[in-house]
């Protein structure tokens, strides 16, 4: 059975991600695509690179017809997904890129983004879409809400820590480096190429990245205690790839043993050989994770590093991978593509 698939913001990165993925899933056919800014358009003119594809004309949200779409994928702007499913059929399933459900407390939404959540009902519903932590809720839920990448990243460098109880939890650093299609596609002048290309640069310093309620929300409920870590991200002038470096306080060989026993089954996570570490540049383009450890000079601290794909593993790929669940497809149909190199 070919499962039926709509794509509401498809001009963004996440959306063409989501295309890229898709055209090779042998259980998923895209019936309608959206693009508001775009409408009319053939993903040809907005994406030449998906051009081979033959994909339905970019229209209005308001314009699709959902009596024959099994599931649909929001990759639309921070606070516009609430209104928009909202409206839609409620026998739809939806996975939304969005940070709009990511949040369970409605405060905790207001205190990150700055307005109060429009779609109470529907953030309790939602279900926090880390695949290889809730897939069991992740099967049986209408409204996935796929993590940050940010948030992603960090959570599977520490989350198996946590619960194995092999670190000091007041003791979390994450220093990050992300890159810039993480910041989405609109023209941003922070973004040119004359302003960034040759630098990296931290942002959101000082506790104040929207990512951190994502960090309170999965930590403190895995160590059923409060946790709150030391965060700051740098943007990095590449196109596509996060590299998290988590400092804690733990032994390295627990540390390391806690992360391969967590991951030993997970598809996607691989745990690197003790002292090994990862680079963005072997899992770009791919759903995989790379996880490495090695101790540091001063005893009982550790170094964790983490890598992945912000548009793939830490967005449009790990939305799939919940589509597949609640589909009841194999969890890694369509996924297992190889990280392109170099």
């Amino acid at each position: 059975m070919t499962h039926k698939i709509a794509i509401l913001g498809a001009s963004g990165y996440t959306g063409a991600e989501l295309v890229r993925i898709i055209a090779t899933h042998p259980e998923m056919e895209i019936v309608a695509l959206t693009g508001d800014r775009k409408a009319g358009m053939a993903m040809a003119e907005v994406f030449p690179f998906l051009r081979h594809l033959d994909l339905p004309v970019l229209q209005k949200i308001e314009d699709v017809d959902f009596s024959n779409v099994d599931l649909c994928f929001c990759a639309l702007p921070h606070a516009t997904s609430q209104a928009v499913i909202s409206e839609l059929p409620r026998d739809l399933k939806i996975v939304d890129l969005s940070a709009d459900f990511r949040l369970r407390d409605p405060a905790a939404y207001e205190k990150w983004y700055g307005k109060p959540h429009s779609a109470i009902e529907m953030q309790k519903e939602a279900v926090y879409g880390l695949t290889e932590f809730y897939r069991d809720e992740i099967r049986v839920a209408r409204l996935v809400a796929g993590t940050g990448c940010n948030a992603a990243t960090g959570q599977y460098a520490i989350r198996p820590l946590i619960e194995a109880g092999v670190i000091d939890l007041d003791q979390i650093v994450i220093d990050l480096k992300a890159g810039v299609s993480g910041a989405g596609r609109s023209l941003k002048e922070n973004l040119l190429h004359a302003e960034l290309s040759g630098g990296t640069h931290a942002y959101s310093a000082g506790g104040t990245h929207r990512h951190l309620g994502e960090f309170d929300q999965e930590f403190s409920k895995a160590a059923g205690r409060e946790v709150l870590v030391q965060f700051t991200p740098h943007l990095s002038p590449m196109n596509r790839g996060i590299l998290a470096t988590v400092y804690v306080r733990g032994e390295p060989a627990a540390v390391h043993g806690a992360l391969a026993a967590r991951y030993a089954d997970e598809p996607f996570l691989q745990v690197l050989p003790m002292g090994q570490l990862p680079s963005t540049r072997h899992v770009g383009g791919s759903n995989f994770v790379h996880i490495g450890v090695i101790g540091d000079r001063i005893p009982g601290r550790t170094v964790v590093v983490a890598a992945l794909d912000n548009l793939t593993k830490g967005s449009s790929g790990q939305a799939i991978h919940n589509a597949n669940l609640m589909l009841g497809l194999p969890e890694t149909m369509g996924l297992m593509l190889a990280p392109v190199f170099p």
